[in-house]
């Protein structure tokens, strides 16, 4: 359903899917390419909480958005979130399991991380899979700009404590929140300054229903590249499915 063109000249891909801006921007851009047959939504989602990793979307929503959207999800499982070893063994069996389906491409929603991007290559190469990225190749600010323009609306789940705060939780991404960051944020929080939920827009065949909760804040462990592990604070606001459709402009305090 994702390719416009006859299905035998469609590339069979799979997309990386946060449940984020940025991933549905991408996605947006590859669907309207025309090029891919895209056969799945890859997600990690935690054993513990149920919820994908950084952006914290429950499952329930991750699945709403998928159905939405009309292209099914693939949940990845790992047996430890502190387990590298485990992220990797339970990313090589998806991949190999998409591969005996015919995918060729992965796409994913990076814009000018290249540490990141060169990461999924070299781990994706052995496998035959090539990398794809849609919004890559433009400044921060020129996918910004194409992203207000393209009629997808997400809000702020998580932040930085220690960069945008608590108050950002629960803020439409718009051009009033973009003309309100400091000059050191990235305008799309590449550098994970903040993350989003997608709820509507083109992508959807109708809005998303859910409901922002209380703000939090919690603390994890992220390795860097050269192997030391660093603790970061984050401000979250716990998200729920809900019915009808609730309005995300305000957050409980």
């Amino acid at each position: 359903m994702t390719c416009i063109k006859k299905p035998m000249t469609c590339i069979k891909a799979v997309f990386n899917w946060s449940g984020g801006k940025d991933s549905a921007h991408a996605l947006l851009k590859a669907m309207q390419s025309g090029k891919y047959e895209i056969i799945y939504l890859l997600t990690v989602v935690d054993r513990e909480t149920g919820c994908s990793t950084m952006h914290g979307i429950p499952l329930d929503l991750l699945e709403a958005q998928s159905e939405s959207i009309g292209i099914p999800l693939y949940i990845v499982n790992p047996q430890s979130n502190d387990s590298a070893a485990d992220y990797e063994r339970a990313m090589s069996d998806a991949v190999r399991y998409f591969k005996s389906l015919g995918v060729t491409h992965f796409i994913f929603g990076d814009i000018f991380l290249h540490d990141i991007k060169k990461y999924r290559e070299d781990r994706l190469e052995p496998y035959g899979i090539e990398v794809v990225e849609p919004l890559w190749g433009k400044s921060s600010m020129e996918v910004m700009h194409d992203y207000l323009e393209s009629g997808l609306r997400t809000v702020v789940v998580t932040t930085m404590a220690d960069s945008l705060g608590e108050k950002a939780i629960g803020k439409e991404v718009d051009s009033a929140f973009v003309a309100s960051l400091p000059d050191d944020v990235d305008p799309n929080g590449e550098n994970g300054e903040y993350h989003t939920f997608c709820f509507d827009g083109p992508l959807f065949r109708s809005p998303v229903p859910f409901r922002l909760g209380k703000v939090f804040t919690r603390s994890y462990d992220v390795r860097s590249d050269d192997g030391k592990m660093e603790t970061c604070e984050c401000c979250c606001a716990s998200l729920s499915r809900s019915d009808p459709f609730i309005s995300c402009a305000k957050v409980p305090r």
